[in-house]
């Protein structure tokens, strides 16, 4: 297990506690599991809990580059819609904060046929180095369509960037989603903010110890090792 939680990291896992995007207690997955936590991004919709989620993406993203787990890439792709105001943001914190100028782009559910057109809305992905932000990956087909769209209209996806990866196998016990997708954009470089081993040191850390022995547990049988 992890022993030591980036600033980044606490500051995401306090907000989003505060507003009930990130939940312990017992919740029944679309997999049928029951889990000892939840996390709900459609709730992180607050200015502090923008900010607070953005320069997570931002110092993940900066960190993965500086260590030369993600390549040099042009555009951060929001996947809609949890994704358009996490990509925006995250595109302005990735310059104001980190000098890393790149461009910003997002799906529509359904093809304009008039104006610019097309499926794609922002700047062009054509011929260019893509990354997307992902909130939470389950089975992967969210980010999988993700990837065809770019991919379609021309783009390279180098990487995929998680706000939680929830690091448990396959309902075959074996597999896991992260590395599937791995195989698509590349080895390693599938990165997250948080993972499931950084919320067992934050619960430890704040003597949540009912919280604590419950994700355990759910670690030993669930969880990808």
């Amino acid at each position: 297990m992890a022993s030591a939680l980036e600033a980044y990291q606490t500051d995401l896992i306090e907000n989003a506690m505060s507003v009930n995007a990130l939940k312990f207690g017992s919740f029944t997955l679309k997999s049928g599991r029951i889990s000892p936590y939840f996390f709900n991004a459609g709730l992180l919709s607050t200015g502090p809990i923008l900010a607070s989620l953005s320069t997570a993406y931002a110092d993940t993203i900066s960190k993965a580059l500086s260590a030369s787990e993600l390549p040099e890439f042009d555009v951060l792709f929001g996947p809609a819609y949890k994704g358009i105001p996490f990509a925006a943001s995250t595109t302005i914190v990735l310059y104001t904060k980190h000098s890393i100028e790149v461009g910003f782009a997002y799906d529509r559910k359904e093809a304009k046929g008039h104006g610019e057109g097309g499926m794609i809305v922002g700047v062009p992905v054509e011929g260019k180095r893509v990354v997307i932000l992902d909130d939470v990956m389950t089975s992967g087909k969210a980010v999988r369509g993700a990837i065809d769209m770019v991919r379609r209209a021309g783009g390279n996806v180098v990487g995929v960037v998680q706000a939680l990866d929830r690091e448990e196998v396959g309902q075959d016990g074996v597999s896991s989603t992260v590395h599937e997708i791995e195989g698509l954009v590349g080895k390693g470089r599938v990165k997250a903010i948080l993972k499931m081993r950084d919320l067992l040191v934050w619960l430890e850390r704040n003597g949540k110890q009912k919280e604590l022995e419950s994700m355990r547990d759910y670690w030993d049988q669930y969880g990808l090792k």
